[in-house]
């Protein structure tokens, strides 16, 4: 409970009007950036939270050394190997950024660097490296640079045998380019200005002027966005244009580039695809035919429209086909069944096929770093909630497996046995079960007095699996213990697990993580005075719906960079990235969609009530979710709830989505959502 006065944002009224509806939004005149009276109200919010969190200073300062004395300062990448060098990234202690290295060769011979991330982000707040995409012949790099972090990137090419970085800059772009085999040409994907879409692909010659680029490809579907790659094999560049729900592809053989690009299959609604290049034919990943969890399909370079293609792995109702990795002599699927990660090492000649063995009840298994094609070793990395990553070399012919690096957790204090990890599963109230990962340290008895933080996503497919967190284990160590409710609306059961969680189903994600929280309390894992709640992004939309619809069940809150306010910013298609997102949430000009989204819009329902505890973070330039959606819920919730408990807002005035770029930067954001954490629990101690 605060004794000082909260900020308070002034009320003007616009009306907003769709359908014939009406929405009074008091608190619209936010979204004007450069406005001095709202850039005075955002800083009037830190000072608030900045004199409530005064008493957590020296506390806070404490937690990020112990933070970062478990991370190895002077850390590097397992090194890869690609067109006669070795690529690592490393770090020097006390540095924030990367260092780009590679060695001629073997790694006995001369460290060459390429780029040093300290160097280039002296003088910036925010700093980021785009993708390093090197020449054919080695001598030339691609990188793009980040300064604002609004995620567009200025392009430019680098001589790596003398340094020299060439005049021509390239704006606005998504940060990575694709060589041709002359090692002059290039093509680079640009973002429309205003939303921010990728939209455009064209070509460069080094040595001409970037205002003769060609426009090779432009996405005039404003729900779509394109990018551009190389094929593993080489042999192909792919111009690729997606939705949430539709792909289609474009492809230029590099034996005869002068042909241009051809389609490789139109696109069909709902129908999901991607390609891999191998000897005289491409393999195809796809949900066509009703294929929910996705097969693999083949068919021959030359005929590829969708009419031709030939099953390969056929569709299984109980795995999810989520990726392939081609080699010489084998290809290997990542499969998901049952929430856990599955990793199929097969010899193309079918002498041999198995699947590489785990045996946890909960963990996290993916391949990883695999740019060599002729090549017997698989990189892959393996983690749990309880077990650092390790990156691990398999020989896929000799079954022989080297780890090659194990994360260490230095201080001197861990121990993966003091940890105990297990996997729950949460009815729903329609009989869905949900599975939850958990893990606490084994002197925490759980029960109804035990902290418990819940975490959920949740959207767009995308599955947070069981990870391992060396910052987690400040809060372990303290007596909390950690879920992750595996909701509806990411994968972890299957494609139709995500189906099941977006558009008209979208209220499945809300309840399911409810229903989970109810779960964990009824089984006196924690209780209502206990248990908090914490999303980011769509999570944040997550955590928004929550403590409307449940505020009871949490005593506190933390929600990051949030997506609050769905109806006004999915009726507004100048906000970045808002007509792409209309197979997730729906287009609210229908006006079905319109009623279910305002059913479950934050904004829109946020009401007299008791709230629990909260803790609001956004950046001033965030391109994902604009800061003033966060900005108006919370001067909506000042003027609304009913009860004294926290509110704070806390705005990076410098960052955006992803909030501090330096790696130690970083940890003082995870310090300050502990901080309050702990703080509401009673345990700052110093």
């Amino acid at each position: 409970m605060t004794t000082w006065k909260a900020p308070k944002a002034r009320k003007e009224p616009k009306e907003l009007i769709a359908h014939n509806d009406v929405r009074i939004d008091n608190y619209y005149w936010l979204n004007q950036r450069e406005n001095q009276e709202v850039l005075a109200y955002l800083q009037s919010e830190n000072d608030f939270y900045d004199k409530g969190t005064e008493h957590t200073k020296a506390f806070q300062e404490e937690l990020f050394k112990e933070m970062k004395s478990r991370i190895k300062e002077d850390d590097a990448s397992v090194p890869y190997k690609l067109d006669g060098y070795w690529y690592k990234t490393r770090y020097e202690i006390g540095s924030e950024y990367p260092i780009y290295s590679r060695f001629r060769e073997t790694l006995d011979s001369e460290e060459e660097i390429m780029f040093d991330g300290n160097e280039m982000a002296k003088g910036t707040d925010y700093f980021s490296l785009g993708g390093i995409a090197v020449s054919p012949d080695n001598s030339l790099a691609i990188f793009g640079v980040d300064t604002v972090s609004r995620r567009q990137y200025t392009l430019q090419v680098k001589n790596l045998g003398t340094g020299e970085i060439y005049p021509e800059k390239i704006e606005n772009t998504t940060g990575g380019g694709v060589w041709s085999n002359d090692n002059k040409t290039f093509y680079y994907t640009k973002k429309d200005p205003v939303t921010l879409r990728s939209d455009k692909i064209y070509k460069h010659i080094l040595g001409t002027p970037v205002t003769d680029d060609i426009l090779v490809f432009h996405e005039e579907d404003d729900t779509f966005s394109t990018f551009v790659y190389k094929t593993k094999s080489k042999k192909y560049i792919v111009i690729g244009s997606h939705s949430t729900m539709t792909s289609e592809f474009q492809m230029l053989s590099l034996e005869s580039p002068g042909e241009g690009f051809k389609m490789f299959s139109p696109r069909e609604r709902g129908v999901e695809y991607s390609i891999f290049h191998f000897d005289d034919s491409f393999y195809i990943l796809t949900n066509k035919d009703g294929a929910t969890n996705f097969k693999l399909m083949k068919v021959g370079e030359n005929l590829t429209h969708a009419a031709y293609w030939e099953e390969f792995i056929p569709h299984r109702e109980d795995v999810l086909l989520e990726d392939v990795d081609i080699f010489k002599e084998y290809y290997v699927l990542s499969e998901r069944e049952n929430g856990l990660n599955q990793i199929k090492i097969v010899r193309w000649d079918g002498s041999d096929a198995y699947y590489l063995p785990f045996s946890s009840e909960t963990y996290t298994a993916h391949v990883g770093n695999n740019r060599d094609f002729d090549t017997h070793i698989l990189r892959y990395s393996y983690n749990s909630l309880t077990t650092p990553s390790s990156v691990i070399d398999f020989n896929m012919a000799t079954k022989e497996e080297t780890v090659m690096k194990v994360q260490e957790v230095l201080g001197g204090n861990f121990d993966k046995d003091k940890y105990v990890e297990m996997r729950l599963c949460a009815p729903a109230r329609d009989g869905s079960k949900i599975p939850i990962s958990l893990v606490h340290h084994k002197d925490t008895n759980l029960s109804k007095n035990t902290p418990l933080l819940q975490y959920a996503y949740g959207s767009y497919g995308y599955t947070i699996d069981p990870y391992f967190s060396t910052v987690r284990l400040s809060l372990l160590d303290r007596g909390f213990a950690y879920a992750i409710a595996h909701i509806r609306g990411g994968e972890y059961l299957g494609r139709q697990w995500y189906e099941d969680g977006k558009l008209l189903s979208k209220m499945n994600t809300f309840t399911d993580f409810i229903d989970c929280s109810k779960y964990l309390i009824d089984q006196h894992l924690t209780s209502a005075e206990h248990l908090y709640a914490m999303g980011g992004s769509a999570g944040g939309l997550l955590m928004g719906v929550v403590i409307n619809m449940a505020p009871e069940l949490y005593n506190g809150v933390i929600a990051s960079v949030p997506f609050v306010d769905v109806v006004t910013t999915m009726l507004d298609d100048s906000i970045p990235l808002t007509t792409g997102e209309y197979d997730e949430w729906g287009n609210p000009n229908e006006l079905e969609y319109y009623n279910y989204m305002k059913s479950y819009s934050p904004y829109d329902n946020v009401k007299a009530q008791d709230y629990p505890n909260l803790y609001i973070t956004t950046g001033l330039h965030d391109s994902q979710v604009q800061y003033f959606e966060p900005a108006k819920w919370v001067a909506k919730l000042r003027e609304l709830k009913k009860n004294d408990k926290l509110l704070y807002f806390d705005i990076n005035m410098e960052a955006g989505h992803g909030g501090a770029s330096g790696r130690f930067e970083a940890l003082r954001e995870a310090v300050k959502e502990y901080a309050f954490l702990l703080d509401l629990e009673g345990k700052i101690v110093l």
